[in-house]
């Protein structure tokens, strides 16, 4: 598990004064997928219309381009605005496999100061269950001090 006290400081650091929220994924993107080495894919998907995610920056192999909030594990954080916490992902109805290697996925909300849903944050695994809650508090704790600055 990554030192997430360190890497919410180093990322903190880095975003400090930026407010281009491409450029603040960019950032979030590199440093939690080098963190650890059970991050296959790491990335944001963004709102970019009603009920549709499109990819955004990340780290690993491509990614899905277009992901509606009815399909899939990022789908359904969009839509319910809840962390998915997925250990088996052939377990998972309506899973979408950009990557036949994935076995598990965490995928988080992203909010604005405002409150209103930007993006999904999505962490692939080809570990089976290789993610926990402490995983998705702290990661959640990560996004929350990075893009919902007032």
């Amino acid at each position: 598990m990554p030192d997430y006290e360190t890497l919410s400081k180093t990322i903190q650091s880095l975003t400090d004064g930026e407010d281009d929220t491409v450029a603040l994924m960019a950032t979030v993107a590199c440093e939690v997928h080098h963190s650890d080495d059970r991050f296959d894919w790491t990335g944001f998907y963004r709102v970019t219309g009603p009920q549709m995610l499109k990819i955004g920056p990340y780290q690993g192999g491509h990614g899905c381009l277009q992901i509606p909030f009815s399909r899939g594990v990022c789908g359904a954080a969009a839509r319910t605005g809840k962390v998915q916490l997925v250990a088996d992902v052939d377990a998972f109805p309506g899973h979408i496999a950009c990557a036949s290697s994935i076995r598990s996925e965490l995928v988080l909300p992203v909010t604005d100061a405002d409150d209103t849903l930007i993006a999904v944050f999505d962490i692939d695994s080809d570990q089976p269950d290789a993610f926990s809650q402490g995983d998705a508090a702290a990661l959640s704790a990560i996004l929350r001090d990075v893009f919902a600055r007032s």
